[in-house]
């Protein structure tokens, strides 16, 4: 099979992954119900990713790709914007992801939990460390961050961002919040109220708000 044929299968098992993974999660998935949503069979299914874990990388992987073309969306958008203007817009553009995109978010979060589990080198992690979506991975998971960061840095060269910020420390933080966010995202299903009753816009709202008050130059 050419390239391109080979490319084509792959994105539409992808498509169908995406499809069982949304509706059942990645625990509760079969590779049976993949198979037969792609129109393939489980052994050609298992030819392209050699377990469920793989292919739940190349969703992380997708989702990664998405967030990251968003970003540098945003920045080519407020590029004649101050530094403060964009990292407010990738703030944003951050949580408009997670509420768009709940299956890649959740995905995202996910993968952190598996960086964290292949330290171990046991027979168990040996898929996941040698797939070329784990590998894609270790190279693009940083770019938001790095892009973020740039854009916190081109705000104190303006004027627009406080001059005794840490930039990434400032990303870092920033993250954080959105990560809270998608947890009580996931957490509140179709309800969108979560601890306490608290609504999740309102939450948001504050979350962006306290990032404006900690990097707007006075």
């Amino acid at each position: 099979m050419d390239l391109a044929k080979r490319q084509k299968k792959e994105k539409n098992i992808i498509k169908a992954a995406e499809q069982i993974f949304a509706e059942s999660g990645f625990y509760n998935a079969k590779m049976d119900d993949i198979a037969q949503s792609a129109g393939i069979t489980k052994v050609t299914l298992y030819s392209y990713f050699q377990s469920k874990e793989n292919l739940y990388l190349a969703i992380i992987y997708k989702g990664f790709q998405v967030l990251t073309e968003i970003f540098y969306d945003v920045i080519n958008d407020n590029r004649c914007n101050t530094g403060y203007d964009s990292t407010m817009a990738i703030f944003n553009s951050f949580y408009e992801f997670c509420e768009s995109n709940f299956l890649y978010s959740e995905a995202i979060l996910d993968y952190f939990s598996i960086i964290r589990n292949t330290v171990r080198t046991d027979n168990a992690n040996q898929d996941i460390r040698e797939s070329i979506f784990f590998l894609k991975l270790q190279d693009i998971q940083n770019i938001p961050l790095k892009l973020t960061a740039k854009e916190i840095i081109r705000g104190k060269q303006d004027g627009s961002i406080t001059a005794n910020i840490d930039p990434m420390l400032s990303t870092i933080q920033g993250w954080t919040m959105v990560v809270g966010y998608i947890k009580l995202l996931i957490a509140s299903g179709t309800k969108g109220l979560t601890l306490m009753s608290v609504d999740l816009k309102s939450l948001k709202t504050l979350s962006l708000d306290m990032a404006k008050n900690s990097l707007k130059s006075n």
